[in-house]
């Protein structure tokens, strides 16, 4: 028997005369609850979210609610005795005392306005990523749930993943030294450079139009341009690339380093339209210290069609082509690659690929098998919600990250141009960028 496991084994003997009673009507309690769960958006990863959290075998789904009647029909022939809703704001209301948690699954500028009801009402929220459309919203959301100590999760399920922890723990054991730069990039191309669609179509008889506007301000019904899954391009909707595959991109080397929200970013992209995301863009951050960092960190973030460009940095041993999305950490003594996803990270050292013993972080073997690695981050935030344990994504580290891929997104309005931001202050020393940081809510 391992040394730890002794102590471990022998310090709940010890305590077991005192405690065993307690001990154990907490864990039958928490093994015996049902955490009765509300989803809001259950289309597309909306029904993956409901899928994987109702394969919980303590959850019970009471409620469903969608702005599209054919995914709610779809979601409800699944889970018939779930009431139904289109507004999220009559469920929440009507259904107050038999909720416990809320998981968010909407379009990016819904879910601080959703999140933020559940979590007035003391309920515990899941909320897919990012985790808001803005920044003042983040930072509503995470002192609201610190205020009132509210279970969050924000929905990154490769945070889970076997790959990305034993990153985080090579990293963290100075595999590579102190780490000066990381380059992160995604081809895939959320982003629109065209105009604004002139005139409207009849809005289909499956869609609420005015619901999945929701706090957005009102425009016409274009087929084919926001609903069902052109919204992330777009300005009043989405987050772009960097707001969509950076967050999971991003995940990793921002929680091995431990860092906190930047001092600079810089974007280069086109001109802002009005409308769309760019479709190609270079986000460039400087990050204060950490223990895991030099003096001052370097985050180069690289999305679009042919990102990333070839660079030194980004060269593999023999010859390997790199792969169409991952992240790279910089360090005094080699290169960390870490492909995205699924893919074990590999350590260069002089050009050339070299050995990693994971032994000592005792993980196990590496897990390849999406179906069950996609649940952990579901369960565990089930879990948290029921007392077992806590959850690795909360608002408190999620707001942090998402604050910092906002401020990215913000910096494509001002291509080309430094922005200075001051997190105690929550503002940029640049006041025309200011105005990007909330927006006006509409009244629907």
């Amino acid at each position: 028997m391992k040394k730890r496991d002794f102590l471990k084994k022998s310090s709940l003997g010890a305590l077991g005369a005192f405690f065993a009673p307690q001990l154990l009507a907490a864990l039958e309690s928490s093994q015996n609850k049902i955490l009765r769960t509300a989803h809001i958006g259950v289309g597309n990863m909306g029904a993956e979210d409901l899928k994987a959290i109702a394969s919980h075998e303590q959850v019970e789904v009471v409620a469903l609610c969608d702005v599209d009647s054919e995914y709610l029909e779809a979601a409800a022939a699944l889970y018939p005795q779930a009431r139904t809703f289109s507004d999220y704001r009559v469920m929440l209301t009507e259904l107050s005392d038999t909720i416990d948690a809320v998981i968010v699954s909407t379009p990016d500028h819904t879910h601080a306005p959703a999140s933020l009801l559940a979590m007035e009402l003391e309920k515990a929220v899941y909320c897919q990523k990012p985790l808001a459309h803005r920044v003042e919203e983040v930072r509503a959301m995470k002192k609201m749930a610190a205020d009132k100590s509210l279970t969050t999760q924000m929905g990154i399920q490769v945070h889970s993943f076997y790959d990305y922890k034993l990153a985080t723990l090579l990293i963290q054991s100075g595999i590579i030294g102190k780490v000066h730069t990381v380059r992160a990039w995604s081809p895939k191309n959320w982003g629109f450079d065209g105009p604004a669609p002139e005139g409207s179509d009849p809005v289909p008889g499956r869609l609420d139009w005015n619901l999945w506007l929701g706090t957005a301000q009102r425009r016409p019904y274009k087929n084919n341009v926001y609903h069902p899954g052109n919204w992330r391009k777009l300005l009043d909707y989405g987050c772009g690339t960097l707001g969509d595959m950076g967050v999971h991109i991003f995940d990793t080397p921002y929680n091995a380093l431990a860092l906190e929200v930047p001092r600079t970013i810089k974007t280069d992209c086109r001109p802002p339209n009005g409308f769309g995301h760019p479709e190609r863009n270079t986000v460039t951050y400087e990050f204060p210290p950490t223990p895991y960092t030099a003096e001052s960190l370097t985050w180069i973030w690289s999305d679009g069609p042919g990102a990333p460009e070839a660079h030194p940095d980004l060269e593999l041993p023999e010859g390997e082509v790199l792969h169409d999305q991952g992240a790279m950490f910089m360090g005094e003594t080699g290169r960390l690659y870490l492909p995205h996803f699924e893919m074990l990270p590999r350590l260069i050292v002089d050009g050339s690929y070299a050995e990693i013993d994971v032994a000592p972080f005792e993980l196990g073997e590496p897990v390849r098998d999406y179906e069950s690695e996609g649940k952990k981050h579901y369960h565990e935030f089930v879990d948290a919600c029921l007392g077992k344990t806590s959850c690795s994504a909360p608002f408190s580290y999620s707001a942090k990250l998402t604050e910092t891929i906002l401020l990215g997104v913000i910096a494509g309005r001002f291509p080309g141009k430094t922005l200075n931001w001051n997190a105690e202050t929550a503002l940029f020393e640049e006041a025309e960028a200011n105005a990007m940081l909330g927006s006006d809510y509409r009244k629907f």
